[in-house]
């Protein structure tokens, strides 16, 4: 069953040209590209966010394989949704199909992940990224995860299966987690909470990341798929940790008032 797009016309171009013509006013490349594995990409419409997330996928090197993990915002489906390995992603772009070789190793390493396109049929977390793969990367396959709230110890089990995974794999694997940061507050203040989230980020600390989300209220849509990257990242090896870019709506609408947060890192 391919999934059809939930969010064209919306988030981001329906139109095939229209939408080819937005990215490359968004992508930014850099010259040397950083060998990443795992990214932090926000969500929301491209006039708000899809400069901050071109930004981040121009940065990084784009292997053929990318896990997408997304939070679940509609509620629907199992805790760990895996849209059924055998459908394609389609988008005004064209179709981009699933990975089935590291999907059953992800479900059969991890008991928590069920296959289940419930999930996945209204959601935008995952949809919006992949225009930017599809452009930067054409033949690119992907792993479509749906995340809905749990506990750090499950988030680490995700985690370490995802590496364990991958490790099986062979192959050059990079992990998406789409995430906006705080939502609808004044601009300083979404500054200064995220700024907190992203130091446990920025210092490899997925435990960290998670506490302080928790603890200060932080409402960063994200914080699973986010702390599970961390926690796989580190299972194969990370040792760095880049923001390459920030952002909030306000800069795009000018509205101070009621802002949401957009952070583009990555992790090598």
């Amino acid at each position: 069953m391919n999934r059809q797009p939930a969010v064209a016309g919306q988030f981001y171009p329906a139109d095939r040209s229209q939408l080819k013509s937005e990215m490359t006013s968004l992508i930014v490349e850099r010259r040397k590209k950083i060998k990443a594995l795992g990214l932090m990409v926000p969500h929301a419409g491209y006039m708000y966010s899809g400069a901050v997330a071109g930004a981040v996928f121009g940065a990084v090197e784009i292997p053929e394989t990318v896990i997408i993990m997304g939070p679940n915002h509609h509620g629907i489906g199992g805790p760990a949704s895996l849209y059924p390995a055998a459908g394609e992603w389609l988008t005004p772009l064209g179709s981009v199909p699933q990975e089935t070789g590291l999907s059953n190793l992800i479900l059969g390493n991890c008991p928590i992940i069920a296959y289940d396109s419930s999930a996945h049929r209204f959601e935008h977390s995952l949809e919006v990224q992949i225009p930017f793969l599809q452009i930067l990367r054409p033949g690119v396959k992907i792993v479509p995860l749906c995340l809905s709230f749990v506990d750090y110890a499950t988030c680490r089990e995700l985690g370490e299966a995802l590496a364990r995974s991958i490790i099986e794999f062979g192959k050059d694997v990079l992990i998406v987690a789409s995430t906006d940061m705080t939502h609808y507050e004044p601009d300083d203040a979404a500054r200064k909470k995220d700024g907190m989230a992203l130091k446990e980020v920025l210092e490899l600390d997925p435990e960290g990341l998670y506490r302080v989300v928790r603890s200060m209220g932080i409402s960063m849509c994200g914080i699973i798929p986010s702390t599970v990257m961390l926690v796989a990242a580190l299972a194969l090896g990370a040792a760095s940790c880049e923001l390459v870019r920030y952002a909030t709506s306000g800069d795009v609408s000018g509205d101070r008032q009621q802002v949401v947060g957009y952070a583009g890192v990555a992790v090598s």
